[in-house]
């Protein structure tokens, strides 16, 4: 059994969204046991209505990090907020993997005070493995920080290309920086000086991409940028896909040519912008700490929570840490060696219980 703690009390629809994601996902997938981390007499009010008693168990947790708090501070005031609970019992090996759709920041801030952060990363980055007309790629980071620098950058270039062999099952993943221009030059300077970093590193670095070249793919296999410009660009691929999904059912209203046409084309549209729902993506990987962490998007429905369980346990079943732990430790020797990227981070001790 593959075991996820379960953050009950994270998301715009919590806690109901949760407790319903957790019982489609125990449908779906019966070597999974969902641990539902939150207060005790609100999980087993909520599991009466849905006539649930007893198919979960509960770990009590009080305390909630809210969307508008600083995620570091509240995480370390609040020793019983159900996120920082939850990194505990993957901690401790009470649990296999962390699910949460609520603060980004709070998860982010709980798996490195917590679990602790693999040798090579600085501060870990959110990997998304978003949909792509030639295939399916990994951005990151997708929105676990907005600022970075050349050795971040040149990090998750590496911790990337190890996930994208692992996760696309691919012997040599092709690894682009985004920036606003193919040409080597293109860009602000911090892209300018990591183009020469990612040059030099052990990869199949492709140099630049472009954010139009992203919803077609094949250019790159791992999108490599900061994690404000990350999280713009796949809120922004989720918007235009909702748009034009939206256009359609508006068309099939109006005049009798115009839903004519829009009929022929609903079902090619409906399965092409259905990849970019949230709920379909099932979150994303917080690729760099000592455990599985997946965190999904605020606005999950009871569907988006069940995905994002689903690619928790795929996650730990698969043994993604450690395979990336080693992954990530081979291309960190081999750029050691050839002095590619000279200043490496030493993990920090584990944080307090």
């Amino acid at each position: 059994m593959i075991r996820v703690a379960l953050d009950l009390l994270g998301g715009d629809h919590a806690p109901e969204s949760v407790v319903d994601g957790a019982l489609l996902a125990l449908d779906r997938t019966p070597d999974v046991e969902v641990v539902l981390v939150g207060p005790v007499a609100l999980a087993e009010q909520l599991l009466q209505a849905r006539s649930a008693t007893g198919r979960f168990r509960v770990v009590e947790a009080t305390q909630v990090v809210e969307m508008d708090e600083d995620p570091a501070k509240a995480i370390r005031a609040k020793r019983d907020a159900t996120v920082r609970v939850a990194a505990r019992l993957v901690r401790d090996g009470q649990a296999d993997a962390l699910v949460s759709v609520g603060s980004t920041g709070a998860a982010l801030a709980a798996a490195v005070l917590t679990l602790g952060r693999l040798r090579g990363m600085s501060r870990p980055a959110l990997a998304a493995v978003i949909p792509a007309r030639s295939g399916p790629l990994v951005l990151l980071d997708a929105g676990a920080g907005t600022e970075a620098t050349v050795e971040l950058l040149a990090q998750f270039a590496l911790a990337g290309s190890a996930f994208a062999s692992i996760r696309l099952d691919l012997a040599a993943p092709r690894v682009g920086l985004l920036s606003i221009g193919e040409e080597p030059g293109k860009g602000d300077e911090l892209r300018k000086q990591a183009y020469d970093a990612l040059s030099r590193l052990p990869i199949d670095f492709v140099g630049n991409v472009e954010g139009s070249d992203v919803p077609y793919g094949g250019k790159a296999d791992v999108v490599v940028t900061d994690g404000f410009t990350g999280n713009v660009l796949a809120k922004g691929l989720e918007g235009a896909a909702s748009m034009l999904t939206e256009l359609v059912r508006e068309a099939l209203t109006s005049t009798p040519e115009r839903a004519a046409a829009a009929v022929d084309l609903l079902p090619a549209l409906a399965g092409a912008t259905a990849s970019m729902d949230p709920d379909a993506l099932g979150g994303a990987v917080l690729l760099g700490v000592k455990g599985v962490v997946v965190v999904g998007h605020g606005a999950s429905s009871a569907e988006g929570v069940a995905s994002c369980i689903a690619v928790a346990a795929r996650a730990a079943r698969e043994g993604l840490v450690p395979h990336i732990a080693a992954a990530l430790a081979d291309l960190l020797a081999s750029s050691e060696r050839t002095g590619a990227l000279p200043s490496l981070p030493t993990s920090p001790p584990v944080g307090a219980a």
